[in-house]
């Protein structure tokens, strides 16, 4: 995934999260600190989504999953301890509503069917910044992203 570019969002005021706006909470699980960063400062460009947690590998962000009952759990594919199919499948377990969005390097149309069977809502490219945008606006509509390129 490329550095974290300067993102083009309006300017939010002081009072960020009004009290009139439902909040948008997004679990973000990725071993890499620095696309936990990135990620974070695409969702919280938003005024109404806030990362409501991080982790670094499958085993955390289920702890994770389970304190923060998030809105969208946004998922690394490969991760170490627990990979992201396994902890999708257990998340989906304690909680088949919420939504979740799994990213990769390693995108193919194995993984996204893999992703489809699973119950994982989602899939997209990491390194593709506007499609994690709309993957995610589309999960929290109840809908799904799967890229027609695949």
């Amino acid at each position: 995934m490329p550095a974290c570019a300067p993102l083009s969002f309006a300017p939010v005021s002081k009072q960020r999260y009004r009290r009139d706006i439902a909040l948008i909470r997004i679990l973000l699980v990725d071993d890499n600190p620095a696309i936990r960063r990135c990620l974070r400062r695409l969702f919280e460009g938003r005024e109404d989504w806030r990362v409501c947690g991080e982790a670094a590998d499958g085993s955390e962000a289920l702890q994770r999953f389970q304190q923060g009952h998030p809105d969208l759990v946004v998922l690394d594919f490969q991760m170490p301890a627990m990979n992201g199919f396994d902890a999708a499948r257990k998340m989906i377990q304690m909680d088949p509503a919420t939504p979740i969005l799994m990213l990769s390097v390693y995108f193919s149309k194995q993984l996204a069917d893999e992703a489809r069977h699973i119950g994982i809502r989602g899939v997209c490219a990491k390194g593709d910044i506007s499609a994690v945008v709309h993957a995610a606006e589309a999960l929290l509509r109840s809908e799904t992203y799967f890229p027609e390129s695949l």
